[in-house]
């Protein structure tokens, strides 16, 4: 089997089960936009660290899965130019505005990458942050990304899928028992079959938190497919849990110096 096939396997794992998703009150695949803005200090990191030294003066930035433009922003002064593709226009509103309190000029493309990509111009580095974890025909993504930079591919993603931090609430809740994979690692063996030659660099960031108790205990309560009269039971759940103030991170990059399948 394929790394890309493993991955594929991998992901299609977390779905959730119909006798579970069929009572759902609404959509429990939720990205508020509110946790997806851009702080007013952007902290360092390994992934900036890469994008930023393949950018020359006056450059631009392809940021699929943009959100609030948090991968673009980071690269100021030397961007320039962003060019942010999201599925959400409210957070392409909020790319487009950041742009303008960065001083970056900001071009939006809205819908799912790959999809989009014939509309969607070419810039000097091309890069997605917490985005690939929703992708499981991978290939086809990161194609569409190898052909829309110049220079550089910087992907940054937890050690562990990013629903791993509800594994206790669905087995608390639902007696259900969730996957782990994939793994930063399984993203490398894919991009070596493609042909390229990528690096990975594990460190340890902030975890994103919702803004209070109670704005947390809706998020989980729509991600467990909860009706809502027992949201009080999700926020006691969640008050009694121990707070978590970091996470294991990836970032993994490529140079477009090789031949691509």
């Amino acid at each position: 089997m394929s790394a890309a096939s493993r991955w594929r396997e991998a992901l299609e794992a977390w779905s959730i089960p119909e006798n579970i998703l069929s009572q759902a009150p609404e959509s429990p695949w939720i990205h508020p936009p509110e946790l997806f803005d851009v702080p007013d200090t952007i902290p360092t990191s390994p992934s900036h660290d890469r994008a930023r030294e393949a950018l020359g003066d006056e450059a631009s930035v392809l940021d699929v899965g943009c959100g609030g433009g948090v991968a673009t922003y980071a690269l100021v002064p030397q961007v320039r130019r962003g060019v942010g593709v999201d599925h959400q226009a409210e957070m392409l509103s909020m790319y487009a505005r950041n742009g303008v309190r960065f001083g970056v000029d900001v071009e939006t493309v809205e819908g799912f990458w790959p999809e989009v990509a014939s509309e969607t111009p070419e810039c000097d580095v091309a890069v997605a942050h917490h985005v690939v974890y929703n992708v499981a025909d991978i290939v086809p993504f990161l194609r569409a990304m190898n052909e829309h930079a110049r220079h550089r591919i910087v992907l940054e993603l937890p050690a562990a899928h990013p629903l791993s931090n509800m594994t206790a609430a669905w087995r608390h809740f639902w007696g259900l028992e969730r996957p782990s994979g994939p793994s930063p690692l399984d993203l490398m063996e894919v991009v070596g079959e493609m042909g390229l030659t990528p690096r990975l660099e594990a460190w340890h960031g902030l975890m994103r938190v919702e803004p209070n108790l109670d704005t947390a205990a809706r998020f989980m309560r729509v991600r467990l497919c909860l009706p809502p009269e027992r949201e009080s039971e999700v926020r006691e759940f969640l008050a009694n849990r121990e707070p978590v103030a970091e996470r294991a991170l990836a970032t993994v990059w490529w140079d477009l110096t090789n031949e691509v399948e």
